[in-house]
This record gives C-alpha cells, sequence and structure tokens, in this order.
C-alpha cells in the first residue's frame, strides 16, 4: 500500500521518527498566517494513503489548521486521510454539568470524523467513555504503558513502587508495573477545581517510590504525592507520563519538589519528551492496515 507522511514543522521530530519506522517519505505541510490572523496551509504531493501527524496540544491553536491541511491533502488526490494525533485533546468532559454546557468530547468527535477516515491516538484522556471509537467512528487507541516500562528497563532502584495518583490511573500503573516486575500503589484524589486537589497516597515507608500517570498539566497532582510519600520516609526515583503539558513554570516546580527525572513521550514536545512513540505508532498503523 502507498502511503506518504505529512506534518507541520514544529512536529517535524516526531513525525520523521514515525516514517522512519513505516519507511515511507516525510512531507512538510507549510503553512501562513495573514496579518487578519487567518492561515492558509499548503500540501505537498501525497500518495492515495495520506497520513497527517499532528499533536493537538494547545489545540485552539491548531484545529482550524487541521481542517485546512485535510482538505489540502484532499485536493491532492488523497483517497484516504488518516490523522495520527497522539495527543488529542477534548476528550475528558463527556456530559453536560450545568445547564448549556458543551459536550466538548461529542463536538471534537464530530469535526474529527468529517474530516479523517481514521484517527489514531494514544492514552486518551477519557473519564466515562469506555471506547473512543463511540463518538469518534474509526478512532483506534493505544497505549503508551509497553513503551514507558521498555523505557525504564534497568533504570529505577531495586526497591522501587510505582505509585499512581488517582483510581483511573491503576489498569494503567499495573500494565508499566507488570513487564517491570515491580509492585505499585494507587493513590486516591479528590479534585476541588483546576489546581486544587485532595491526595491520599498509601505509605510505601523508606522505599523508593516512581510516579507514573497518563497526563501531566500543572503537576499539582504529583507533587502533593511525592511531598506524602517524603513525609512518609520514601525517597524518590522520578516521573514518567504519556502527556506532558506543563509549562517552564510548572516543570521548575516540579524540580523544586525533587521529582527529577521527569520523562514523557513525545506525544506533546517539550524538554521531558524523550521517550519515542514512532514504534508503537507505526506497530498500530499497520495491524490496522492503515499503511
Amino acid at each position: 500500500m502507498t502511503a506518504t507522511l505529512h506534518a507541520f514543522a514544529d512536529d517535524a521530530a516526531p513525525a520523521d521518527r514515525l516514517a522512519a519506522a513505516l519507511g515511507i517519505a516525510c512531507a512538510q505541510l507549510a503553512s501562513h498566517r495573514f496579518p487578519d490572523g487567518e492561515q492558509r496551509v499548503t500540501a505537498a504531493e501525497t500518495a492515495p494513503t495520506a497520513l497527517l501527524y499532528r499533536s493537538l496540544a494547545d489545540p485552539d491553536a491548531k484545529l482550524v489548521q487541521l481542517l485546512l491541511a485535510a482538505d489540502a491533502l484532499r485536493r491532492r488526490g488523497a483517497t484516504r486521510l488518516v490523522l495520527v494525533a497522539p495527543y488529542l485533546p477534548y476528550m475528558r468532559q463527556d456530559a453536560s454539568f450545568a445547564p448549556g454546557e458543551a459536550v466538548s468530547q461529542a463536538v471534537i468527535g464530530r469535526l474529527m470524523a468529517s474530516s479523517f477516515d481514521a484517527v489514531l491516538t494514544v492514552d486518551p484522556h477519557l473519564h466515562r467513555t469506555a471506547d473512543l471509537a463511540r463518538v469518534l467512528p474509526g478512532a483506534i487507541s493505544i497505549s503508551a504503558a509497553a513503551t514507558i516500562a521498555q523505557s525504564l528497563q534497568g533504570t529505577l532502584p531495586a526497591d522501587t513502587v510505582l505509585i499512581g495518583p488517582d483510581a483511573e490511573s491503576g489498569p494503567w500503573v499495573a500494565a508499566i508495573a507488570a513487564p517491570l516486575g515491580r509492585e505499585f500503589r494507587v493513590a486516591t484524589k479528590q479534585r476541588h477545581d483546576d489546581r486544587r486537589v485532595t491526595i491520599t497516597v498509601p505509605p510505601i515507608g523508606q522505599r523508593s517510590a516512581f510516579l507514573v500517570d497518563d497526563m501531566l498539566s500543572s503537576g499539582g497532582t504529583l507533587i502533593e504525592c511525592a511531598r506524602q510519600l517524603r513525609a512518609e520516609g520514601a525517597t524518590l526515583a522520578g516521573a514518567a507520563v504519556t502527556h506532558c503539558l506543563a509549562g517552564a513554570d510548572d516543570l521548575a516546580r516540579l524540580a523544586a519538589a525533587g521529582i527529577t527525572p521527569l520523562i514523557a513521550c513525545d506525544s506533546v514536545p517539550g524538554p521531558a519528551a524523550t521517550i519515542s512513540l514512532a514504534s508503537a505508532l507505526a506497530a498500530a498503523l499497520r495491524a490496522h492496515g492503515l499503511v
């Protein structure tokens, strides 16, 4: 099957790694911003199957650009368009919690489904939705757990216990701990607002703790976990997350709290993004007949 991968300049490094893993060409999409803020997107020549790689962190700045790119690739002759979005936004809100509140998951699901024949993503931040394909037909979701576990092989102290910050992280932490042969514990979390949470971490005594989560935004949850673990006599061996959305100030606070090293997958560009998802993404694309 003939395929070409397309990406914008800010996604060039992970897109190039994915193209190399697939053994296909990677072409850069051109974007021009006009003085009024509108954009023009231009696509290079493509194969009948066009893969569009786009990490959608900071989504409000990228979603219109993404739709323009999809149209440009169709006009270039793509007959099948596959979005590879290792980070997929707006999946958290799956219900209205107040009168008149939009359900972002449904909105973005319809938007993606109208433009792409298939969507591949990693560890989408779902709460009560068991299957992403229910809101985004053609969506394929894979886990980064095996990739993260592989990156941690041989790096942790012998007595290390893996710690997940809340009940939702339980299956994911277990999937990382199993191939490493490590114990794991799961904390409980009560969220009060976007930045205030109450965490209760099971004590592990004077052992080494390694924090794992699917997403890191402000870092407040991990910092509170670290504080409690230290208060109980544990030492910290670092943290790993799939998606690191933290800004420079948040990363500085995490480092000041002793959460080092902090490593993340390259689903979101940034200084912590040292774990390549290229092999896992390539395997999923092949397994589903998309390349």
